[in-house]
């Protein structure tokens, strides 16, 4: 068989080869027993979907399933095969950069398929035969092109082929052949081959992934696999009764959602889990090489031996024992003194499958909720849906939540909700409306944490001028006990703080909360913590108003604390401070003084030892300021002898206080001795 060119140039090949190419995939899609269909559609709130297909099979199958390409790295790493009468084959798709990798076993490249003359210029030496005006045979050399004159005086390129044939070499006007036909049956299965790469590579946007089922008799098999989605958002529409004093109020739950699929779905079975899984991606469909260390290829290097000079007579003695030796003792010697071949490694123990894995299915799971949609829905790419998910009334309370954070004179109006729907309600925004027999009225939004079965949540959604909340704070750090151990008095404290709160109302509510900024190290004094609710970042203290609407409520919180204190560096003014506080007890003060009293008898010799030695310090340069002026004074024998006087008094002086500091470092010494072992073996 062979590949004809026509004149037509390379896109009538295109076409031919587009249209064999259609009728493979025709007869392939014919092969497979079941198109896939999308019957399954589960988002989360991670941010991702699961998206289930379904075809029928009877016995082997191919399956294709088509995918954006932004979404083929999840696809790679999700992808899962349900086969309940067989089992999940191979599966292919094409790579990144198809037609780069594509054209790498080819003989020619992809722009090679840009015109007939790019085309035969590739093929260069390639048997061909063409027909028409004449019939040439033989090995293509090269297409040239030149420019000639036309009719009307235009300039026409016209291209030529050479042809080196057994009588020698023939040229003919390309435009001018009916057809070019390659007589290589092999080159015909690869130009086929390249343009059918391409007309399957044509979208590249998205990728088509082949499956193979493996089994027995009709059944229905279903992929699924992860990917990337738009998470869901839950809203919510809360309408109170009129009468304050009803104990429930309405709530609509709503799922706001888009198909950014790339997939169409029709008639599918929606679910919406709530949760928050871990989810990640992995860039699989890259091709990633691992990095070699670059070695140098080793040589023995350049060897030069030295030249033989010749033997004498121990060689002779030499070749007479070589001679002597019995033939193929060598042989036997080297035969056992080689080491034996090691044996072969064992083959590799083959890796264990993965057991088949059954996982329970509940509305509540560990660590999500799934809604299910109660009728197939159909949503076109790309568009939005609105989904109801619950509507029914819960307990609900009226209450004012004051919180000094949002404002500092009034509370919150909100609404106390318990969850008694039995599955947990995923975050969202709530709009509140009032009921009323003209129509609803607007209250205002709030904001709806994740809400578990059995926990109760409050909604703040307006301030309420009606009520005024004033507040003030004290802080005081009483002694509570000392100790006083290895030279160091160790303090315990009380940090009492104490919050006041006064209340007004015109309008009293029918409950009001007030919201105390909780320290974990503290333990809430007053009121009586039985009646608190606690957050985890505050107190909620219920306020009780008087007929007035009036009320006030005091917040103490006491946390203990421990200050250490080194009597050794202890300054004198906290150590005063000490032994005059009311704080301590007689004992302790008593300590405290006798160690002050110590300490300030050391500070008085600690001085006088400083005076002294400012004092020779002075007398010394006194001394050196005579010495300098006798050494000026000349013959006179009164001025010498005065200034001699003095300089003699000066050095009694020196002398008598050099004595003076040596007993006064002697006691301070002694002072400070009997200062360290007091604090040493002072105990309480």
């Amino acid at each position: 068989m062979k590949t004809v060119l026509r004149r037509t140039a390379v896109t009538a090949l295109a076409l031919t080869a587009g249209i064999a190419a259609a009728c493979i995939l025709m007869a392939g899609a014919q092969a497979a027993t079941g198109e896939l269909s999308l019957k399954r559609v589960v988002l989360s709130t991670g941010g991702v979907g699961y998206l289930e297909s379904e075809a029928t099979a009877d016995g082997d199958a191919t399956l294709t399933l088509d995918v954006p390409l932004d979404q083929v790295d999840d696809v790679l790493k999700s992808l899962i095969v349900y086969d309940p009468k067989g089992s999940a084959g191979e599966i292919t798709l094409p790579g990144r950069e198809p037609l780069t990798q594509s054209f790498a076993d080819l003989p020619f490249d992809r722009a090679a398929l840009n015109s007939e003359v790019d085309l035969l210029n590739a093929l260069q030496g390639a048997e061909i035969k063409v027909t028409a005006p004449r019939v040439i045979s033989g090995r293509l050399v090269h297409v040239d092109q030149d420019t000639a004159t036309g009719p009307g005086g235009i300039a026409e390129p016209r291209d030529w082929v050479s042809v080196m044939t057994d009588t020698g070499l023939q040229r003919f006007a390309l435009r001018s052949a009916d057809a070019i036909a390659f007589t290589d049956a092999a080159l015909q299965h690869q130009v086929e081959t390249a343009l059918n790469r391409i007309a399957a590579y044509r979208a590249t946007g998205r990728r088509q992934l082949t499956l193979q089922a493996h089994g027995s008799g009709q059944r229905t098999v279903r992929v699924g696999y992860v990917v990337g989605m738009p998470l869901w958002k839950a809203t919510y529409r809360l309408s109170l009764p009129t009468d304050p004093n009803v104990a429930t109020a309405h709530l609509q739950g709503w799922a706001v959602l888009e198909n950014m699929s790339g997939r169409a779905w029709q008639d599918v079975q929606l679910t919406l889990l709530s949760g928050n899984p871990v989810t990640f991606r992995q860039a699989l469909y890259e091709s990633y090489y691992v990095p070699r260390p670059s070695v140098p290829v080793e040589s023995g290097g350049h060897v030069l031996p030295p030249a033989d000079n010749g033997t004498v007579v121990m060689a002779q003695s030499f070749a007479a024992k070589a001679n002597e030796e019995p033939a193929g003792a060598r042989r036997r010697d080297l035969a056992t003194s080689a080491p034996a071949l090691a044996a072969p490694p064992p083959p590799p123990v083959a890796a264990p499958m993965p057991a088949p894995i059954e996982a329970a299915s509940a509305e509540e799971g560990a660590t999500q909720v799934a809604f299910t949609a109660p009728y197939r829905v159909s949503v076109a790419a790309g568009q939005s849906l609105v989904l109801p998910l619950l509507d029914r009334d819960l307990p609900a309370q009226r209450t004012d939540l004051y919180q000094s954070s949002v404002d500092r004179l009034h509370p919150l109006a909100a609404i106390g909700l318990r969850n008694d729907t039995g599955t947990g309600l995923p975050p969202g925004v709530l709009t509140l409306y009032q009921q009323g027999d003209p129509g609803a009225l607007y209250l205002g939004d709030a904001r709806l944490a994740a809400f578990p079965a059995g926990d109760k949540r409050l909604l703040s959604f307006a301030i309420d001028n009606k009520v005024m909340i004033d507040s003030s704070s004290s802080t005081r750090r009483p002694v509570i006990k000392a100790s006083i151990a290895d030279g160091v008095l160790h303090l315990g404290r009380a940090v009492r703080s104490t919050t006041m709160y006064a209340v007004k109302a015109n309008t009293p509510p029918s409950k009001l909360l007030i919201e105390q900024p909780r320290n974990p190290a503290a333990k809430l004094i007053a009121p009586d913590p039985n009646g608190v609710e606690v957050t985890p970042g505050a107190y909620r203290l219920p306020v009780t108003l008087g007929d007035k609407g009036q009320a006030t409520l005091s917040v103490v919180e006491e946390q203990p604390v421990e200050e250490t204190i080194r009597l050794l560096d202890i300054a004198d003014d906290r150590l005063d401070v000490l032994v005059s506080s009311t704080e301590l007890d007689a004992k302790t003060r008593q300590l405290l003084g006798d160690l002050a009293a110590r300490r300030q008898k050391a500070a008085q010799q600690r001085a006088e030892l400083n005076r002294l030695k400012e004092q020779r310090g002075q007398l010394v340069e006194d001394e050196k300021r005579l010495r300098a002026n006798l050494a000026v004074l000349g013959n006179d024998p009164v001025m010498h002898k005065a200034q001699l006087d003095k300089f003699n008094d000066t050095e009694t002086a020196i002398e008598t206080t050099t004595k003076d500091i040596t007993s006064a470092a002697n006691s301070l010494a002694t002072s400070e001795r009997d200062l360290n072992a007091y604090i040493a073996h002072l105990t309480l």
